[in-house]
């Protein structure tokens, strides 16, 4: 399911939280209806971590994860860092990472298995991203946009990015990345998809104003509808079945 969520007054969910297979973390200070979109969605399979980082509530923006872990920026203090370490599941591993390009959300985006990553990133830094989220790197930019973070977003079923991007830029990215892409857009037109909405294997949550053909693009994309009708429908006709036995 893709579902609508707004940050207090703000649709740009993506800057609040960050989504994957194993873990959410959302931004304090939220209200309560916020936190809990998500967690009536993801509590019972994944823990959902309320936190800040390096004192900013735009944890979205600043730390880049998938299932295997987590980087966060430098200037991430002590205590949010032992605070992510004692919420997340002990098979994630947190990485801590000195970064000119400190926003990591905006410059890599990745899924579980494929990270596109700004151009000018350290060396250094790509060796521990490579390390940490167990994912292989290829620097890129989508719609002549470096900042590949915000401009796209990736789980392991599909990718949605930029409005602009050109077909063989879709077919290159879709290539490298094995999984399906699509152009298009998040809150009603908007084209910094990284920063309108998060998404893992099973949900995503993009911001209040999205359109209902935009979270049926995204619903298609990262293959979010598939596993209801089916188990709907199978558990219909059980029901029906033993009515008429």
């Amino acid at each position: 399911m893709a579902l609508r969520v707004q940050f207090e007054n703000n649709n740009e969910v993506g800057v609040f939280s960050k989504l994957t297979n194993s873990y959410c973390l959302v931004a304090i200070g939220g209200s309560e209806n916020f936190y809990s979109v998500f967690e009536g969605e993801l509590a019972d399979t994944i823990p959902v971590i309320h936190t800040s980082i390096a004192g900013c509530r735009i944890i979205g923006r600043l730390c880049v994860g998938n299932r295997h872990g987590l980087l966060v920026p430098n200037g991430t203090t002590d205590q949010e860092l032992q605070h992510l370490r004692n919420s997340l599941p002990e098979d994630v591993k947190i990485q801590k990472v000195e970064e000119r390009l400190s926003a990591l959300g905006n410059v890599i985006a990745c899924n579980d298995y494929v990270a596109l990553t700004h151009p000018d990133l350290d060396k250094e830094t790509e060796e521990i991203l490579a390390d940490t989220l167990k994912v292989e790197i290829f620097r890129q930019s989508i719609a002549s946009n470096v900042l590949v973070g915000s401009y796209c977003a990736l789980s392991n079923q599909g990718g949605l990015v930029h409005p602009r991007t050109s077909v063989e830029d879709q077919h290159e990215l879709s290539s490298l990345l094995q999984v399906p892409i699509v152009a298009g857009s998040i809150n009603r037109g908007s084209d910094v998809i990284g920063a309108g909405m998060v998404v893992n294997d099973w949900c995503a949550f993009c911001g209040l104003d999205t359109t209902s053909t935009e979270i049926s693009v995204i619903e298609s994309i990262f293959k979010l509808g598939d596993v209801l009708p089916s188990a709907i429908t199978s558990d219909m006709r059980a029901s029906l079945i033993e009515s008429m036995a």
